[in-house]
């Protein structure tokens, strides 16, 4: 769906409590601190913004934030998890003003971390970019994934297959879907006002997953590192705009 420029303005506010959200708890990231201490950083923000969360409540989901580390690839509730020096955890968190949403992730290092973990880190990272830079007007939809799947098996790494990226808007996850891979067809044509969520989540070992029992936390099956990085962003006459960019 193709958004007016009254719709992609609420959806750039949104976006904005976004970033802010991953400011504040990058900072807060460090050996001792709980993950719940995490979310609650982050619920202020929403708080003091006069924002909701699209993440609380959602399909009974408890938390403002998805607080995901080490082996585990996304959706991890935030509990009593002490962040120890030398993990990585990813952080999901969306928003929502005036009913249009915003949701990017990061992952970030706990005090010092392994060269391995890091090489994951940049190559997840640089994959996501990668993919936003196909988001030209008149650009394929799934040569976003192409772009995310090169420079992820250039890595060596494995590339989550079960859980890819949407179009946004008046909710949260919206049609079409955005896969981290190419899946054989180059899809729809973008269009100007279209907005996406762009999200790689990248495996060190292979792309398997299984769910905990808690039926939302996906770990990766052979207990590699995986790395989360997502943006939303609007197709526009210059070029890719990131709304969740701070």
């Amino acid at each position: 769906m193709r958004r007016n420029a009254d719709e992609l303005n609420k959806m750039r506010r949104a976006g904005k409590v976004v970033a802010e959200m991953h400011e504040v708890t990058r900072a807060a990231i460090r050996p001792g601190i709980t993950t719940m201490e995490i979310n609650n950083v982050a619920a202020a923000v929403i708080e003091k913004r006069g924002a909701r969360s699209n993440f609380l409540n959602y399909h009974g989901f408890p938390a403002v934030i998805c607080a995901s580390p080490n082996s585990m690839i996304v959706h991890g509730i935030p509990g009593d998890y002490v962040l120890q020096e030398g993990d990585i955890i990813s952080i999901d968190c969306g928003a929502i003003i005036e009913g249009y949403h915003g949701d990017a992730a990061y992952t970030a290092g706990v005090g010092q971390i392994s060269k391995e973990a890091q090489r994951l880190l940049d190559v997840t990272e640089r994959s996501l970019w990668a993919g936003i830079e196909q988001m030209t007007i008149g650009n394929r939809l799934h040569e976003i994934g192409r772009a995310v799947e090169k420079v992820a098996l250039a890595a060596g790494y494995g590339i989550v297959r079960e859980y890819v990226g949407h179009a946004i808007g008046t909710a949260m996850h919206e049609s079409p879907q955005v896969p981290n891979y190419w899946p054989g067809s180059p899809g729809p044509i973008m269009k100007e006002g279209m907005v996406f969520a762009v999200e790689p989540m990248i495996n060190i070992g292979g792309e398997e997953t299984y769910t905990l029992d808690d039926g939302w936390g996906v770990m990766t099956t052979d207990g590699s590192l995986s790395a989360h990085f997502e943006h939303t962003i609007a197709l526009t006459d210059n070029g890719p705009e990131v709304f969740t960019l701070a």
